[in-house]
C-alpha cells in the first residue's frame, strides 16, 4: 500500500541526511527526535528497505538510502517548484519562508523586514537563519540567501537590494589619544581592528598595501569575527576599523565615529552589492513579499548611506 504521507516523509529523509542525525533535522523541522524517528521507520516501512544503518556513534546510508537522497532531491525541487508556480497565481502569501544571511544584516534589517511582511500577511511565517556561512539555498532548501560582495557564477537567480561601501572609521576619542592619520601611509603605525578567520576579509590590503597587521607598527590589535562587535571595537576606542556603511553608516552620521580619507577611498571605486538570491526561476508569493519589504526597510538610497 502506498504511503500517504511519502512526500512528508521524503522531506524528513532529507533533512536527517543533510543534517546527519535525527536530532539535527528534528531542531530544523521543529519536531521531538523520536517523532523523526517515527516517520523514518514509516518511510523504511512503506518501501519495504532500510535506508539508514544506525549505530551509536553514526548514522550512514544504505546503498538504497543512497539512491532514495538522489532521486529525493531532485523530488523535493520540483515539488517546491510546482508550489511555488501555483501560489503565484492567486498571490497568497501564506507558509513557512525561509532565509539566511549575515548575522548582522539580519538583526539590523531583516528583522524590521520580516516584521512589516508578517504583519501585511499574517499567514506567513518565516525562518531566519543567521550565519557567517555561505548557505546553499539548492541543498538547504531555503526560499532565498542573502550574499554580499561580488557574486560567483551560479545557477541562483539574484536581485539587487543596495550597494554596499566599505568605511574607514575611528572614534574621536581614539583620534584625540593617537592623533589622525595625516595620510594613508601613516596607517601603519596606528592600531587596527581586522576580521578573524579567512585571508584579509575586509580588504586591508586595498587601504594598506598588505593585510593588516603587515609591516611596521602595531597592526591589528584586535581581530574578531562578528561585525557587530568590531563595531563595539571601534566605539570603544580600541583602533581604527574597516567596516561596510551598513554596519557603521549611521554612527558616522551621528558622530560617533569619524571617518577617515572620505575623499580618497579608491577603494570603494567599484561599490560592492548586496543580493537576495533564489534557485526557483518563478519567485513564490512569499518572496515577492520579503523582498519587497527589504527594500523599503533598506530604502534607496539605504538607510546606512552618509
Amino acid at each position: 500500500m502506498a504511503d500517504p504521507c511519502f512526500a512528508e516523509h521524503l522531506g524528513v529523509f532529507a533533512e536527517v541526511v543533510r543534517g546527519g542525525s535525527f536530532s539535527a533535522a528534528a531542531r530544523r523541522r521543529g519536531l521531538t527526535p523520536s517523532a523523526v524517528a517515527r516517520q523514518i521507520d514509516a518511510l523504511e516501512h512503506g518501501l519495504g528497505v532500510p535506508l539508514f544503518v544506525r549505530s551509536t556513534r553514526a548514522l550512514s546510508l544504505t546503498g538504497a538510502g543512497e539512491r532514495l537522497y538522489e532521486r529525493a532531491q531532485r523530488l523535493l525541487d520540483d515539488l517546491a517548484d510546482t508550489h511555488a508556480e501555483i501560489a503565484a497565481f492567486d498571490g497568497a502569501v501564506t507558509g513557512v519562508f525561509r532565509i539566511a544571511c549575515f548575522p548582522t544584516f539580519g538583526k539590523r534589517y531583516v528583522i524590521p523586514a520580516v516584521e512589516a511582511a508578517i504583519r501585511g500577511h499574517p499567514g506567513l511565517a518565516v525562518e531566519l537563519d543567521l550565519t557567517e556561512r555561505l548557505a546553499d539555498p539548492v541543498a538547504e532548501r531555503l526560499d532565498a540567501v542573502i550574499r554580499i560582495g561580488t557574486l560567483a557564477d551560479s545557477t541562483l537567480i539574484a536581485s539587487r537590494l543596495a550597494g554596499q561601501r566599505r568605511l574607514l572609521v575611528a572614534a574621536p576619542g581614539y583620534l584625540s589619544r593617537h592623533g589622525e592619520p595625516g595620510e594613508r601611509g601613516a596607517l601603519v603605525r596606528h592600531r587596527l581592528i581586522d576580521k578573524l578567520h579567512g585571508a584579509d576579509l575586509l580588504g586591508w590590503a586595498d587601504v594598506l598595501g598588505h593585510p593588516a597587521g603587515r609591516g611596521e607598527g602595531p597592526g591589528a590589535v584586535l581581530r574578531c569575527d562578528d561585525f557587530e562587535a568590531m563595531r563595539g571595537a571601534a566605539l570603544a576606542g580600541i583602533g581604527i576599523a574597516l567596516l561596510p556603511d551598513w554596519v557603521v553608516g549611521q554612527d558616522v552620521r551621528d558622530g560617533r565615529l569619524a571617518r577617515l580619507f572620505p575623499a580618497s577611498e579608491d577603494w570603494n571605486a567599484e561599490e560592492a552589492g548586496i543580493w537576495i538570491l533564489r534557485a526557483l526561476p518563478q519567485p513564490s508569493a512569499r518572496f515577492r513579499a520579503v523582498a519587497a519589504a527589504l527594500r523599503d526597510a533598506i530604502g534607496s538610497p539605504p538607510v546606512w548611506r552618509c
